[in-house]
């Protein structure tokens, strides 16, 4: 149940019970005054009951009895003698005496003498009477006044509080709900504030800027509310654009890095290659020695143009749309995979008309290559590897799948698989020649296309899943968001002097 329906229920649960309450107070001190007026009458009635027997005294009293002057219309005078009714009557609204039932007589002998007045039922023909009961010489004496009135009365004042409730009640719900909702209106918009908050993608610095609560009264509890979000929001955004700030700074640094680098490689690994090639005078060892750095500075060389192209992509370039031909590219990565790597079993299933997609071909061309390299260099030989081209099933677009039956990936590292240097070989071991972002570069460029990449694995069927759109207008949008799709994995630990990992084997 909403806030604002609890408040809306207990206003009016308030009104009804206060209501409900005064009503029945005022309903049973309506009926105590008016029971204490009709004692007081009947003291006057038999006050002059008496007198009219005492004036005429003849020995037994007649059908007058109940007639002396002052007695109201519905009194009732019983006689008694001996604990036999003498004469029983009640004045009609003309003041005639009218004799009354043998039953109802009958029920006036159990009033008790000399006590306070008693309500007591006398039959359906002349209803609920008010009696007492006093002695006259040898005789009693039995006077009552009707409780119809009081009766009528309650009623009426009972139907009255019924109708003022409902009215009450339906009045407070009505200004109730005005009420609570415009003193939640303040509290709608923080929600509303935060609501847009979640909704938004943080991906960018800027993206708080302009998103505030505009109530933030400090004389109001809400207002205090809206103004500790605002400020949290400013920390946030600060926040943010410190991060921003620092990622830029780590991606400017390996931009930098990685292209400074490439010309002391080059030339570490051209003297290493010409000093071997020139080796016919050198020691075995130092020959050996120069293999090893001409093998290192190659890889090396590798690694440096994975970490620019990266940081490229990271900035949004590297990326030139254009009509590609998803199956010549297919074709082409399974045909160099055969030559490097003859042990496995490397099979295609692609449509046989072609597959067209908007991209860039030789970053489409990339991606197929090191997802048929990671499945080449971490399955055992004799392992089948499958790749294929079909349409998305989840709408307009390409699904690209790498298959292979291989011992499968530890799920442990199936969220991180995609991060850079991320790997489950605690050794670091670098014997498969592995830079440790193949994955990471498939991720970056898909990212960059407007698409996706999914991976599931169980032992004997690892399946990498590349998304990609046909829409040129969708790849377009998608590579002016890549820098912000392709920073959400960060590279400051990777230059912190403790590398992640390589690609996570399987």
């Amino acid at each position: 149940m909403t806030l604002r329906r609890r408040l809306v229920l207990s206003i009016v649960a308030l009104v009804v019970a206060v209501s409900a309450v005064i009503g029945a107070v005022s309903i049973i001190a309506l009926s105590s005054i008016q029971t204490g007026a009709i004692d007081k009458q009947i003291t006057s009635a038999t006050h002059r009951a008496q007198r009219y027997l005492e004036q005429n005294q003849s020995g037994q009293p007649s059908i007058d009895l109940s007639r002396p002057s002052g007695q109201a219309a519905g009194t009732l005078t019983a006689y008694f003698v001996d604990g036999q009714v003498v004469i029983a009557n009640v004045l009609d609204d003309y003041g005639r005496p009218s004799s009354i039932t043998q039953s109802s007589a009958s029920a006036l002998g159990q009033v008790r003498v000399g006590g306070d007045p008693e309500t007591v039922d006398l039959g359906s023909d002349i209803g609920r009477y008010r009696l007492t009961a006093v002695t006259v010489g040898p005789a009693v004496l039995v006077v009552g006044l009707p409780m119809a009135p009081v009766y009528a009365s309650v009623w009426s004042l009972f139907w009255v509080v019924v109708i003022v409730v409902g009215t009450a009640l339906l009045a407070a719900s009505i200004v109730a709900a005005v009420v609570v909702r415009r003193s939640l209106r303040p509290l709608e918009r923080v929600a509303e504030t935060a609501s847009t908050v979640a909704r938004m993608p943080l991906d960018r610095s800027d993206a708080l800027d302009g998103v505030r609560v505009p109530d933030t009264d400090p004389r109001t509890e809400v207002g205090r509310v809206g103004s500790a979000f605002n400020r949290m929001l400013g920390h946030i955004g600060s926040a943010m654009q410190a991060r921003e700030r620092s990622e830029q700074k780590v991606r400017q640094f390996v931009a930098d890095a990685s292209h400074e680098l490439r010309t002391p490689l080059a030339s570490v690994r051209g003297y290493a290659e010409l000093t071997r090639r020139m080796g016919g005078d050198l020691p075995k060892d130092v020959v050996y020695a120069m293999s090893r750095i001409e093998s290192e500075s190659i890889r090396m060389t590798s690694m440096v143009e994975d970490l620019l192209l990266l940081a490229r992509l990271d900035e949004g370039r590297e990326i030139q749309f254009d009509e590609v031909d998803l199956t010549g590219l297919v074709l082409d990565a399974v045909n160099d995979a055969h030559a490097a790597s003859p042990e496995h079993v490397i099979e295609i299933d692609v449509p046989s008309s072609p597959v067209v997609v908007v991209g860039d071909a030789a970053r489409l061309h990339q991606v197929i290559v090191n997802l048929v390299t990671n499945a080449r260099t971490h399955t055992p030989e004799g392992t089948r590897i499958t790749v294929g081209l079909a349409p998305s099933p989840s709408g307009p677009g390409v699904d690209l799948t790498v298959r292979d039956t291989g011992q499968g990936i530890d799920p442990e590292f199936l969220p991180k698989l995609f991060e850079r240097f991320a790997r489950a070989d605690s050794s670091r071991s670098r014997t498969v020649g592995s830079t440790g972002l193949g994955l990471a570069i498939v991720d970056a460029v898909v990212q960059a296309h407007g698409g996706s990449v999914e991976v599931a694995s169980v032992p004997g069927d690892t399946v990498f899943t590349v998304h990609l759109p046909v829409d040129p207008s969708a790849a377009s949008e998608s590579a002016a968001s890549a820098s912000a799709a392709s920073a959400a994995s960060a590279v400051s630990a990777d230059w912190s002097g403790t590398p992640a990992a390589v690609d996570t084997p399987h």
